[in-house]
């Protein structure tokens, strides 16, 4: 398209070819899209130029509106001419193309003239959508001063030759504004500007103080100094954790110490967690308006934790109680099962350190986890075996005949019901047996009615030496075999009848295994001296009980244990005791002299020494830090056979005309020759002073002196006679009292009693009345 030269230089700050002006100004709602400097269409006369009328745009220019108004005719601009055959003109060079980006212009939104305020440019060019618009109509001309405006020395301007018009846009689409000066981009990005000027106001206000909103457990320290937070926790937070906690497993409720578990809050660790300004614009923005929760540290010594929730477990944990039947004399029935339930220690320690770590509220019972241990037998399973087995076996005895029938024995129901046994299976199932040592023993002498009993190998002393006895096999029912023959008829119903199968029986103690046991020696030996009296015939009691005692190597030997009850029924009598510091008697006195000789015979045979206690003051028959006393079911003397081989027990007892004497021997294989050294008395104490009424029950006493002493057992090779180790026995004995039995005095409140022959004094006279004093009338 042809392009009209410009007549004269363009103003200072005109847009060049190629360029969009920023320059923009309102324009009236009725101007045309391209502004007022664009050229007439063809046929319409140019408007002269006109001076600058008071409000109006443009000095010279009379608005589209108003001329219409006028009268004068408004033509559409005409599509453009196709360019003309032929070259252009030298002097015309040919339009440069549009910029897409300069020499497109901003187009309203609304239909043209919507806003008279809407600034729109004036020196563009519009661009119409590429799709089947026309092509780009010329630039226009530049519009020259208006007449008379010219400055001094300046051509007067001249109107450029008419020339084809751009073509309009489109019906409602008028010039468009750029896109960053929108109100709809422009106020995000204030908005954008002012957070980000609020952020970092924000920062440099919270400095190192804890960020505001922060919340430990209930506790709120936002805001804070990390001092003043620590203070805070330490006052608010910290009793909370240490308090006492009620902690609940199943039905059990208990009470937990932090400070047992080892569990305390660590105040400067939580401040440290705390005081970490979120540096994340929007974590800020939010923190605002929210809270910032913040986990207690919690340190804790596991090994002090571990064994709190051990402690605990003691009082949760419980075997599981299977179905089964209990038998009571001669009546059978069902105990329901039980589930078992262990402590989750692991998960209880998590529990306890959770809540503790949440701020540790003791109002709030803490959970802890258990675990259900499940039962192997049913209730369904042991009805059924209470219904098919145990009630028919206690509805009648069972008959036991020898193979002759010349003997028979009945089984009892006492003795079934004793023998019975049930046994859970991990298969569900309750099995029921009969126990033959049970069975022999509910049996008693019944049991030995067939055959011959066996004879166990025994230990005879000769002199410093020991032979053994052979044992002796018997013949009779076997225990275990009555045991399996019970079993199979006893689901049914009476009569039942078993044949007992006579067997060999062996020996409890076999020639063979006596030999084996190594007793073939004396290995100590000590005797003590009695008085005849009632402590001598508990004595001899006691020993014969003792006598013949076999303790096999690592067994421990208990003096009470062994002799069981020492009461009247067994032959013993009242004799001497010491209660509380003082003589008195008792069923069974006198036992302590047979425990000090057997502690001796322990002593000097080198075996340990379990227990032993020594009488509470020195009695002078007894060797001081040698010696032991006892009390039926009180008092005990234990030692313990430490060898490889057995050791066999055998008392002597002899009696005398002012006296008798106890004797206790051990027999077995010597390893040490043992000495005693006794240490010197120390710390001696004098005894007290007391006087007693003698009311028949005081026993006077002659008192002795109280001291320490230590006693010293040596071990020495039995060969060389080397030290081989020592052991000490330290010993305390206090002063024993000096008790003089007085006779009672006379209570000084009773009357005097009256002379012999006096005669009795007068009854008192009625009240009232005059002794010798008769009444008238």
């Amino acid at each position: 398209m042809p392009q009209h030269p410009t007549p004269h230089a363009p103003a200072a700050d005109a847009a060049t070819p190629g360029e969009l002006s920023d320059d923009t100004r309102p324009v009236p709602r009725d101007r045309g899209p391209l502004g007022p400097d664009a050229p007439p269409p063809p046929g319409v006369p140019a408007a002269p130029p006109a001076a600058t009328a008071p409000g109006a745009d443009t000095p010279g220019v009379t608005p589209p509106a108003a001329a219409a108004s006028a009268g004068a005719p408004v033509a559409e601009a005409p599509q453009p001419a196709p360019a003309a055959d032929g070259p252009a003109p030298a002097d015309e060079p040919p339009a440069p193309a549009p910029d897409p980006v300069h020499d497109t212009v901003a187009l309203p939104d609304g239909p043209v003239g919507a806003s008279p305020t809407e600034p729109v440019p004036t020196d563009a060019t519009a661009r119409l959508d590429p799709a089947g618009a026309p092509p780009p109509a010329p630039a226009a001309a530049p519009v020259g001063p208006p007449a008379g405006s010219s400055p001094a020395g300046s051509s007067p301007a001249t109107v450029p030759p008419p020339s084809t018009p751009a073509a309009p846009p489109p019906a409602g689409v008028g010039p468009r504004r750029r896109g960053w000066r929108r109100p709809a981009v422009l106020a995000p990005v204030a908005v954008l500007a002012a957070l980000g000027v609020a952020y970092g106001v924000d920062l440099l206000v919270a400095g190192d103080d804890v960020p505001r909103n922060t919340v430990v457990a209930g506790v709120d320290i936002g805001g804070l100094s990390p001092a003043a937070a620590a203070d805070r926790l330490q006052e608010d937070l910290a009793p909370r954790v240490a308090a006492d906690h009620v902690v609940v497993a199943d039905d059990v409720e208990t009470t937990l110490s932090p400070a047992t578990a080892g569990i305390t809050l660590d105040v400067e660790g939580t401040v440290d967690a705390a005081d970490d300004q979120p540096l994340a614009p929007w974590t800020r923005l939010v923190s605002l308006f929210s809270e910032r929760e913040v986990t207690p540290v919690i340190t804790g010594e596991e090994t002090s934790l571990t064994a709190q929730v051990d402690t605990i477990a003691t009082q949760v944990d419980r075997v599981p109680v299977d179905a089964t039947i209990a038998v009571e004399d001669t009546t059978a029935t069902l105990v329901q099962p039980v589930d078992g339930r262990t402590l989750d220690r692991e998960g209880a320690a998590e529990a306890i350190t959770a809540a503790l770590a949440s701020g540790g509220d003791p109002a709030t019972p803490i959970e802890l986890p258990v675990d259900v241990v499940p039962v192997r037998v049913d209730a369904e399973e042991a009805g059924r075996v209470l219904d098919e087995t145990v009630t028919p076996a206690l509805a009648a005895p069972v008959t036991v005949t020898s193979q002759d029938g010349a003997t028979s024995v009945d089984v009892p129901v006492e003795a079934i019901a004793a023998s019975l046994t049930f046994t859970p299976e991990d298969s569900g199932e309750l099995t029921v047996g009969v126990d033959p040592a049970a069975l022999q023993t509910a049996m008693g002498e019944d049991f030995t009615a067939f055959g011959t009993p066996a004879q166990d190998a025994r230990f005879e002393i000769s002199g410093d030496t020991v032979q053994v006895v052979p044992s002796v096999e018997g013949t009779g029912v076997d225990p275990a075999v009555l045991s399996t023959q019970l079993l199979e008829v006893l689901p049914d119903p009476a009569p039942r009848t078993v044949t007992a199968e006579l067997g060999p029986v062996p020996a409890e103690l076999t020639t063979e295994e006596a030999e084996a046991l190594g007793i073939r020696e004396k290995v100590s030996s000590f005797t003590t001296t009695t008085g005849n009296n009632s402590s001598g015939t508990n004595i001899r009691v006691v020993a014969e009980e003792v006598d013949g005692a076999l303790v096999l190597p690592g067994e421990t030997f208990s003096l009470n244990t062994h002799t069981g009850p020492r009461g009247a029924a067994q032959g013993y009598v009242p004799a001497n005791v010491i209660s509380g510091g003082e003589l008195s008697t008792a069923v069974g006195g006198g036992i302590s002299q047979f425990a000090t000789t057997m502690f001796n015979a322990v002593f000097f045979a080198g075996l340990e020494d379990v227990y032993h206690k020594p009488h509470s003051f020195y009695i002078s028959r007894y060797p001081a830090g040698r010696e032991a006393t006892v009390y039926e079911g009180q008092i005990d003397l234990q030692w313990r056979n430490d060898t490889e081989t057995g050791i066999y027990v055998d008392t002597q007892w002899t009696p005398g005309a002012s006296g008798g004497s106890i004797t206790v021997t051990f027999y077995g294989t010597r390893y040490y020759e043992v000495e005693a050294i006794e240490g010197p008395r120390r710390n001696v104490r004098q005894p007290a002073v007391q006087e007693k009424v003698d009311d028949g029950n005081c026993i006077p006493q002659g008192g002795a002196q109280g001291f320490d002493v230590t006693v010293t057992r040596v071990f020495r090779d039995l060969q060389s006679g080397a030290e081989l180790r020592r052991e000490s026995f330290d010993t305390s004995y206090a002063a024993e009292a000096v008790i003089r039995c007085v006779p009672a005095q006379p209570d000084p409140a009773a009357p005097a009693p009256a002379p012999e022959g006096a005669p009795p004094p007068a009854a008192p006279s009625a009240p009232g009345r005059r002794p010798g004093h008769r009444r008238t009338r």
